[in-house]
């Protein structure tokens, strides 16, 4: 990274569990009857994807991997037909820490929905219409990483593919594009996920925007949603900006 750049960490990962319990409900898999193979390589793809986000990934997450890699090993292993004992399945043990982690978790959540506004959570000053009629409805949906990392492949997979001589132009900083974002968003009630990459021409450019994207959730100033699952995710932002003399109200 460049010297004017902010250093990403970001506590928006829960963990390797979590990412299993996301894949699965993604992709509606048994939990009970988890396709290794398939998980196994959807879990690979997300690392992949870490690393070249320049995040931090967790030991345990390698853990995970290894964990995911031996138990698929040992499914394609043939087995011997003078064995008297049934063998226990390979994902039991996975199966089982699944639940636990899913038990806690939504215990967690509903604890984290108890009232708290006044103690150390603070209404804002306006709400956004778009959020407004998608609660009332009963619709209104919160993004966690896992999807907004899934958009990100999505709009890395549209790129144009690159040229095989390419000249490297100085690029924006992640606090650059941060302020960029923030511009783009003035006077707007929200905007698609998409329109925030719309300039960025190479993968190198939606990286740094996807970097500004997340600092920009952990500074609280924005917030990311979908009005059904799967849907178009939304930005909407989360302070108010002083309209400059001459714009458009």
């Amino acid at each position: 990274m460049n010297d004017g750049e902010l250093q990403i960490r970001l506590d928006l990962f829960e963990g390797p569990l979590d990412l299993l319990l996301h894949l699965i409900r993604v992709h509606e898999y048994d939990i009970f009857d988890i396709p290794i193979a398939d998980v196994t390589h959807q879990y690979n793809l997300y690392l992949d994807l870490m690393r070249e986000l320049n995040l931090n990934v967790a030991a345990e997450y390698l853990v995970m991997s290894a964990t995911l890699m031996r138990i698929k090993s040992r499914l394609l292993l043939p087995r011997l037909d003078d064995e008297d004992e049934e063998e226990e399945d390979p994902r039991a043990e996975l199966v089982q820490q699944l639940l636990e982690y899913q038990k806690f978790r939504e215990a967690a959540l509903e604890i984290s929905e108890r009232p708290i506004l006044g103690r150390d959570v603070f209404a804002r000053k306006f709400e956004s219409p778009d959020l407004r009629d998608a609660a009332h409805d009963g619709q209104y949906l919160e993004v966690d990483i896992y999807q907004l990392m899934a958009a990100l492949r999505e709009v890395i997979k549209n790129l144009p593919a690159d040229a095989v001589h390419q000249i490297t132009t100085s690029r924006v900083s992640v606090r650059e594009r941060m302020t960029q974002m923030l511009d783009l968003l003035r006077g707007r009630t929200s905007m698609l996920f998409a329109e925030l990459f719309a300039a960025d021409v190479d993968r190198a450019a939606v990286i740094i925007s996807f970097l500004a994207l997340l600092e920009l959730i952990r500074q609280k100033m924005i917030k990311i949603t979908q009005i059904d699952r799967f849907g178009p995710i939304r930005i909407t932002p989360l302070i108010t900006q002083p309209t400059e003399a001459g714009d458009a109200s």
